[in-house]
């Protein structure tokens, strides 16, 4: 590597050619940035000492390479932004014509042949700087001073214009302006491809993270160290196809779409400012061609979009996608991820109609859970690892068995547990209450209701100062009653009227001649019409018909015990003592009240924590293994499921076994031979605990 301090001017002058490789991200400075700049080159120009103004390094790897006529090619691979940007200064300062009587420093041709163009070049070679695709056509129309194409890149027209009306509309000579960017520095780092890594200086340029996404360091961590042939057949193939898939949605949805991706593949769920460096870890794992995995993850991308933006084609599928989108839970996409694979990949091993009923089930989990107010921490961690659970033979089966067999944490309610919270539960606080109203009002409807087109109406009023016909209408205990009932579903429909019908008596909001409840053409109102008086035992009936109406909508899995029984294992209690029976020969005496000791402080670590015993060790889980136990005769040796530089061992007990072929969990190896060493053994299976289970935001 080579580093030298040079003038700008300098450093565009020559026989080069600056190249963006495609794998850069585009043109993305904005105004204000633009803005800086420009006072910055004011400031400079105006000063009469020679001190010269440090914009930045430019990064660019020189490999010999060069085009027609004998121009370097140099490919950049940090400060194409500064680069774009003063060439738009460049081409603007070179077009603009003036009043003014004073002699010029420059001329325009001058600047266009010296600053922005290799003058006895021809086609491409011309231009001194090169853009990715979507950047290019625009700069070279600048440069040439012709029309600008129908498709322009917005930010390159955008800051250029900015530019020429600043020179124009501003006293500004065009000499400060110049002198000012002949007082711009830079640092001019020259990398040699065989000697230096430029994936490790890219990232020490931008390890804050503030400057690019996850996915630009990705895209660029893959591309950056194939040839350019080969770097462009798989970016036209591949990435640039992936971006265009995600280039009119919000900020971040690509970002979201890798990490469910690596959280399927590894099944875990890596942090969001960790993305980068996670998918490296993954495809150093992997022994397959920068192809194969770029295009496994152009496929995954492809069913994230249906997901996500509501694209599939299939009617039914996208209503049930778009129901599940509704209830707000986006930790169930590494899951559909898999669905979507197995359903969409030639050998169909997930029928449509499977699918389709699948779906319905994660979306009916992930509600009753909701309306049943079950803590939603474990989410995350159930659909990060719920795809192992799946015998793609017998693929609805084994995911009804799934979602049955959860634990306490993690379970599928029960139609008596889901009714109860059905009933009471406060409906009008919780974010889906139009998704769930929605849902009764179009039960089973073929001319479907706009939902969106109505608002909510509590029959019994929100006002806390209750007329006394209300108060004659509820009874005694009216103010209990409409504490207790007020928000729940009982009490709550739709209307057109909201304002109409307001704080009214109960009768004149079912009578009144367009309004009321008798008149509605909607379904939830029906029962309104023939209620006689408003109070707690009309409530709770109607809540009680609405909840057969959701038992309906949002079914469990359906099994005999028979068939879930095929999929039960043992619970540990239950083969114990058989199973402790393998190790009977180095598990006794001192060395079994050692393990009985370790083993209880494991399991105690979390609820979620499962014992299973195997032939050659026993292992302890959460969302996967994260401790396996081998017996030995004079001690106890722990593998724990984590790479050994992670493991935070300052008494150094432990050793690095990755890839050294042995049983169970590889990684990390500790042993325990007395029960002194518990505390310090627990601290490092504490850490492998955390990695494995820990929900990560």
């Amino acid at each position: 590597m080579k580093a030298t301090e040079t003038q700008l001017l300098d450093f565009l002058n020559g026989d080069k050619q600056y190249v963006i490789p495609i794998y850069q991200r585009t043109y993305s400075w904005t105004l204000n940035q633009c803005r800086q700049l420009w006072e910055d080159v004011l400031r400079a120009g105006r000063e009469e000492s020679g001190s010269n103004h440090f914009i930045g390094s430019i990064v660019y790897i020189q490999d010999g390479l060069f085009v027609a006529g004998g121009y370097q090619k140099l490919l950049v691979i940090d400060g194409q932004q500064r680069l774009t940007t003063i060439s738009l200064l460049l081409a603007a300062l070179s077009v603009i014509d003036t009043d003014s009587d004073e002699e010029f420093m420059f001329s325009e041709q001058q600047i266009r042949d010296t600053y922005l163009l290799n003058k006895f070049a021809k086609g491409e070679e011309r231009y001194k700087l090169l853009l990715t695709q979507s950047d290019q056509d625009t700069l070279k129309s600048i440069v040439d001073e012709t029309e600008l194409p129908e498709k322009a890149s917005t930010r390159v027209k955008r800051n250029y214009q900015f530019f020429l009306e600043r020179i124009r509309s501003s006293e500004v000579s065009p000499n400060d302006l110049y002198r000012g960017i002949a007082k711009l520095i830079v640092v001019n780092i020259s990398l040699d491809r065989n000697n230096d890594s430029p994936q490790l200086i890219f990232e020490s340029l931008n390890s804050t993270g503030l400057d690019l996404s996850q996915a630009d360091l990705i895209r660029n961590y893959i591309l950056m160290g194939l040839e350019p042939e080969t770097q462009e057949e798989i970016y036209n193939k591949y990435w640039f196809r992936m971006e265009q898939n995600f280039s009119e949605q919000k900020n971040g949805s690509f970002d979201r779409f890798v990490r469910d991706y690596l959280t399927l593949k590894s099944r875990t769920i890596p942090q969001k400012s960790e993305v980068y460096g996670e998918f490296k870890k993954y495809v150093n794992s992997l022994d397959k061609s920068v192809e194969e995995i770029v295009k496994d993850v152009y496929e995954h991308s492809k069913y994230f979009v249906k997901l996500a933006f509501l694209k599939e084609e299939d009617l039914e599928i996208r209503q049930t996608i778009q129901n599940i989108n509704s209830i707000d839970v986006e930790v169930v996409y590494p899951l559909l991820l898999k669905l979507y694979a197995d359903y969409d990949c030639p050998q169909r091993r997930l029928l449509r109609e499977d699918f389709i009923s699948i779906l319905k089930l994660i979306e009916s989990y992930v509600f009753r859970r909701q309306i049943c107010a079950i803590p939603a921490n474990t989410l995350g961690r159930t659909f990060a690892t719920f795809s192992r659970e799946i015998d793609e033979d017998n693929y609805l089966k084994s995911v009804e068995a799934a979602f049955l067999l959860q634990d306490s944490p993690r379970r599928f309610p029960k139609d008596e547990e889901f009714r109860h919270g059905f009933t009471i539960q406060d409906i009008f606080n919780l974010k889906i209450r139009k998704y769930l109203l929605d849902k009764l009002e179009n039960c089973d409807r073929k001319e479907k209701v706009r939902v969106e087109d109505y608002t909510i109406e509590h029959v019994m009023p929100q006002n806390e100062n209750l007329s006394e016909e209300w108060k004659k209408e509820l009874g005694e205990d009216w103010e209990k009653i409409h504490a207790d009932y007020l928000h729940t579903i009982g009490n709550l429909t739709l209307t057109g009227y909201n304002s109409e019908l307001s704080d009214r008596p109960f009768k004149e909001k079912q009578n009144m001649e367009e309004e009321g409840f008798k008149n509605s053409p909607l379904r939830l109102n029906r029962s309104l019409a023939r209620v006689e008086q408003w109070n707690k035992d009309a409530i709770k009936s109607r809540a009680e018909s609405l909840a057969d109406i959701a038992l309906e909508i949002w079914k469990p899995p359906s099994m005999t015990r028979q068939e879930l029984d095929g999929y039960r294992e043992k619970s540990p209690e239950e083969d114990k003592s058989r199973s402790l029976d393998l190790h009977s020969e180095n598990l006794h005496g001192e060395m079994m009240d050692l393990f009985q000791s370790l083993r209880n402080r494991i399991v105690n670590l979390d609820p979620s924590v499962k014992q299973e015993i195997k032939k050659i060790y026993i292992t302890y889980k959460t969302t996967t293994d994260f401790v396996d136990v081998t017996p030995q005769k004079k001690s106890l040796r722990l593998s724990l499921n984590m790479r050994f530089e992670d493991i935070h061992d300052p008494l150094e007990l432990c050793r690095d076994i990755a890839g050294k072929g042995r049983w169970g969990n590889i990684g990390v190896m500790v042993s325990l031979s007395a029960p002194d060493q518990l505390d310090d053994v627990m601290d490092l299976v504490g850490q492998s605990f955390a990695l494995h289970s820990e929900e990560i935001a």
